[in-house]
C-alpha cells in the first residue's frame, strides 16, 4: 500500500495522543495518532488532512475516508458533542470529495474553552497499526493548517 501524507487540520501545538483527556483517544482504542492543541483564536478554519471523501460528519468531528480502506478521524475538542453544534460551522456535507487543505469547518476554540471543555483535537488513524504511522513533527512543535503531520505507511 502506498504512503499517505496526513497534514494538520488546524493551527496549534502538537502533543502525543496519550495526553488527550479522554481514555478512548489517550489509550488509542480507536487508533493511533497525535493531538493538536489549537491556537486560542476566536475563529479558526479546519482543513482536510488528506484527499478523500467525508464519511461520518458532525459539527465537532469528521471522519475522512482515504484510499486503501483507511480513515482519519478529526475530533474538535473533547466532549464538544454537548455543544450540539453551537459555535461550529460546516462547509461540507457527508459524501463530499475533498482535497488536502480544503476548508471543512470553522469553529471557536475560545468559545469551547469558555464552555469549560478541553480544546485539544485528536487526529487519529482509525484502526491503524501504530507501527505504520510516522510522526513528522516533534511533540511541542507549532504547526499551521496544512503542514505535514503524519505519514501512514
Amino acid at each position: 500500500m502506498s504512503t499517505l501524507r496526513i497534514v494538520s487540520p488546524l493551527a496549534g501545538v502538537v502533543h502525543p495522543v496519550s495526553s488527550v483527556p479522554d481514555p478512548v483517544f489517550a489509550n488509542e482504542i480507536v487508533g493511533p495518532g497525535v493531538a493538536v492543541e489549537p491556537l486560542r483564536t476566536q475563529s479558526q478554519v479546519v482543513v482536510s488532512p488528506a484527499d478523500g471523501v467525508i464519511g461520518a460528519l458532525h459539527a465537532h468531528a469528521f471522519a475522512l475516508e482515504l484510499p486503501g480502506d483507511r480513515s482519519v478521524l478529526v475530533h474538535l475538542g473533547i466532549d464538544t458533542v454537548r455543544l450540539a453544534g453551537q459555535g461550529f460551522t460546516l462547509h461540507v456535507e457527508r459524501g463530499t470529495r475533498v482535497r488536502a487543505g480544503d476548508r471543512l469547518v470553522t469553529w471557536s476554540p475560545v468559545d469551547v474553552a469558555a464552555a469549560g471543555l478541553a480544546t485539544v483535537c485528536p487526529v487519529v488513524a482509525l484502526q491503524a497499526d501504530r507501527d505504520l504511522l510516522e510522526q513528522l513533527v516533534e511533540d511541542g512543535a507549532t504547526v499551521q493548517a496544512g503542514d505535514p503531520l503524519l505519514d501512514w505507511h
